[in-house]
């Protein structure tokens, strides 16, 4: 049994660490009638342990992040061992110092308190007779469970995702699962920054992607502010990141979330996951099936399509798609000629690219170019580039898209396409790109049966009607329909003269034939 969010249920992130604050605001703490003589304004530190410790040079034996409890007993009446103190606990970046008034300092002692000051070490004094083991054992006994709660949580997301990657799972399912767990959104990029997938509440990522550029400058420095990197990679290589973006928890356990998920992105990686498509294939195919799908507005897509490294500002936009043609080919194909673009597979061997160009390049000749060296490089000359005229406006590239589609629809006959341009546009599909938008319509269905129902079934029905296409389409020429289908003109006579009794009709008569010739590419639409 796969376990997913579903069976463990919602998983809120981790609360941060305990800061200095925090523990001053215990009640046990209080109950000492803390004061904070220096460092008001770092309160906010973490604090990762405390330590009880009355050794004048106890810095040494610090590792960072404690909150250091005194009473000061072995440094009264020595301001220079004071201010060491303080400075040793500064270098050893000591969370704070709380001083337990009394005997050895019945009031803040000045030096301590002008040194702990200048280093912005936040310095606490405790009014009242206070036992120094409350404080350890409370806040003590609230670390561990945070780290029990941290290590819990890791095991828990490393579990589901496993039992999806076991189960096959897609890449985004998994990165939904990582955003369900972490509760904020979730970006995998390449090593140039690009956004390959996302995964979180919709209009919290749009809001990541719209500052995108600004992200992705400022991606190698330091974490912050909930924002946590992991890389992915193995065997020496790096080629990605994940990155939980405004985690609202523990930075220590968002880190920890991330490395689960990165673990689990690099295994998913490795097995294959459930597609041979790479992660940069299936992030362009997204986007650009969202695009000529048109649910999704085009302006809500335009985030993702910038983020994906597209160029998107002042450039004119235009929308191929190719029959037949290698998905990666063609990507390799735009890199070699430098144009930007993605490039994704769609439905029934088609390929959409959509170039991305600078203003004062032509467009045309540049998309020609594209087409002539792709049929050169692949060896078929019958390759059909299909086109819709250039974009300036990313809400009319859907449109667009849609309209080469439907052009290299029209054509995906490989005999219609011998004699036309290297690119293919509506102009050049004339009639057939008509039939082929109208060809769900019951009027046109019902108008292509009646004319070639004697056709549609019976012996030989399937022969005839072959013989039928290549007439038509060679413009009733009956030398060449004879020899494309290796028969006798006399053998090809007889045919002709079955097509016709079938029929009714006399394709000698140019309104019958074209009658019957708008019927078959309407049909043939249909069958398509």
């Amino acid at each position: 049994m796969t376990t997913t969010s579903e069976t463990w249920g919602p998983v809120e992130p981790l609360e941060p660490a305990l800061s200095v604050r925090q523990v001053l605001s215990l009640e046990r703490v209080l109950a000492g009638d803390p004061e904070v003589v220096a460092g008001a304004d770092r309160l906010d530190r973490p604090v990762r342990w405390v330590h009880v410790a009355e050794a004048a040079d106890v810095g040494v034996m610090l590792r960072g992040g404690e909150m250091v409890l005194t009473t000061g007993v072995l440094l009264a009446g020595d301001e220079g061992a004071q201010a060491e103190y303080i400075r040793s606990l500064h270098r050893a970046e000591a969370a704070a110092v709380v001083l337990g008034l009394g005997r050895a300092f019945p009031a803040p002692p000045d030096v301590m308190r002008r040194a702990a000051e200048r280093c912005g070490l936040p310095m606490v004094v405790l009014h009242r007779p206070f036992p120094f083991a409350e404080l350890t054992e409370e806040v003590q006994s609230r670390l561990v469970r945070r780290k029990f709660a941290a290590v819990s949580l890791s095991e828990a997301v490393r579990t589901a995702l496993t039992g999806l990657i076991t189960a096959g799972a897609p890449l985004q399912r998994l990165l939904d699962e990582v955003a369900h767990h972490t509760g904020c959104p979730v970006v995998v990029t390449n090593l140039a920054h690009r956004v390959l997938a996302t995964a979180g509440e919709r209009s919290a990522v749009d809001d990541v992607l719209r500052d995108w550029e600004r992200i992705a400058r400022q991606a190698g420095g330091t974490e912050g502010d909930g924002w946590i990197r992991a890389e992915l990679g193995g065997r020496g290589e790096r080629w990605g990141q994940i990155m939980l973006c405004g985690y609202r928890g523990d930075t220590a356990g968002g880190r920890l979330l991330a490395d689960r998920a990165a673990e689990a992105l690099v295994l998913h990686r490795m097995l294959g996951g459930t597609s041979a498509h790479t992660w940069e294939e299936q992030s362009a195919q997204s986007l650009l099936t969202d695009l000529v799908s048109g649910v999704v507005p085009a302006r809500q897509l335009l985030p993702r399509a910038r983020a994906a490294g597209l160029p998107v500002n002042r450039r004119t936009f235009v929308p191929l798609v190719v029959r037949d043609g290698d998905p990666a080919h063609l990507d390799r194909m735009l890199r070699l000629l430098g144009l930007p673009g993605l490039v994704a597979e769609l439905a029934d061997g088609a390929t959409a690219v959509l170039l991305s160009l600078a203003r004062d390049q032509d467009a045309e000749a540049l998309a020609a170019h594209f087409a002539a060296r792709l049929r050169t490089e692949s060896g078929e000359p019958a390759t059909v580039v299909a086109s819709a005229g250039p974009r300036t406006g990313w809400d009319d590239v859907p449109a667009g898209l849609r309209e080469a589609q439907h052009v290299a629809d029209a054509v995906a006959d490989s005999s219609a396409a011998l004699d036309l341009p290297p690119v293919v546009r509506l102009r050049d599909v004339h009639l057939r790109g008509l039939i082929r938008l109208l060809r769900d319509d019951p009027h046109v269905q019902s108008f292509a049966e009646r004319e070639l129902d004697g056709l549609l079934c019976g012996t030989a029905a399937d022969d005839l009607l072959a013989v039928l296409r290549t007439y038509l389409a060679t413009g009733r020429n009956k030398s060449r329909t004879a020899q494309l289908h290796h028969v006798s003109r006399p053998a090809l006579y007889r045919r002709l003269e079955a097509i016709q009794a079938r029929l009714g009709v006399d394709l000698d008569d140019f309104e019958q034939a074209a009658s019957v010739h708008i019927a078959l590419l309407a049909h043939d639409a249909q069958q398509a």
